[in-house]
């Protein structure tokens, strides 16, 4: 997708914010655009306070001039916008290509609203062609491999787990200091299912399906915009 429809994204999702808001800033090539806007307009005078989702995002919300503060310190925001590597059209998300997952799913919840934008080839019919991110203890790594599988299996699941590496060969390490275990899985036909059991084996910090979060999505497409659910 190009930067230009990203950026028409950033655009209108940038119109629901108003003076006053708390607001959950994503992770991600599409939301960053969105960091950006909302710069743009802090610097126009726009009164809001972020909480970042990654590092990544902290350091260009800095950049940007938006004043920033932890969920700690502001633990009810307003509304949340950010990306998605995939979307049904139940808005069920699979997140976490980024390795942002946990952060981002303790923002979105304890947002009002949540609002993706995205390209539109992320919406999908059924989820899991995008491999779907498994945040992970590095304690006992093999032992929870092994039960994912097996967790997987139960379900009718078949699919390989690769563990996430980083550019220089090591594993790769979340903000939370995590491993991510990449579920190929190919569809997930039992979403809801698979969120719900996946949080039960210990080892397992998070995964990145996000259900029931996401209020409505802002999809860029090459007619132009699309939008779903409730903005």
């Amino acid at each position: 997708m190009s930067d230009n429809l990203k950026r028409a994204a950033a655009e209108r999702a940038a119109e629901l914010v108003t003076d006053g808001m708390r607001l959950g800033l994503g992770t991600g090539s599409t939301a960053a655009h969105f960091v950006a806007v909302i710069g743009e307009r802090v610097r126009g005078g726009l009164k809001v306070v972020g909480v970042p989702t990654s590092e990544a995002t902290r350091e260009q919300a800095l950049r940007e001039g938006i004043p920033l503060a932890t969920l700690d310190e502001m633990p009810e925001l307003d509304l949340t916008v950010d990306g998605a590597d995939e979307l049904d059209n139940d808005l069920r998300l699979v997140k976490g290509g980024g390795g942002a997952l946990l952060r981002e799913k303790i923002v979105a919840s304890a947002s009002a609203r949540m609002v993706v934008i995205a390209d539109g080839s992320k919406r999908v019919a059924k989820l899991g062609k995008f491999p779907l991110p498994i945040e992970v203890v590095p304690f006992g790594l093999t032992a929870t491999e092994r039960a994912i599988v097996k967790l997987l299996d139960s379900l009718g699941m078949k699919g390989e787990l690769r563990l996430r590496h980083a550019a220089d060969g090591a594993p790769y390490v979340t903000d939370g200091g995590h491993f991510i275990l990449d579920a190929h899985l190919g569809r997930i036909d039992k979403p809801n299912v698979l969120a719900s059991t996946l949080n039960s084996i210990p080892g397992v910090v998070e995964h990145g399906l996000f259900i029931g979060l996401a209020s409505g999505a802002i999809l860029a497409t090459g007619e132009g915009l699309v939008e779903l659910g409730q903005l």
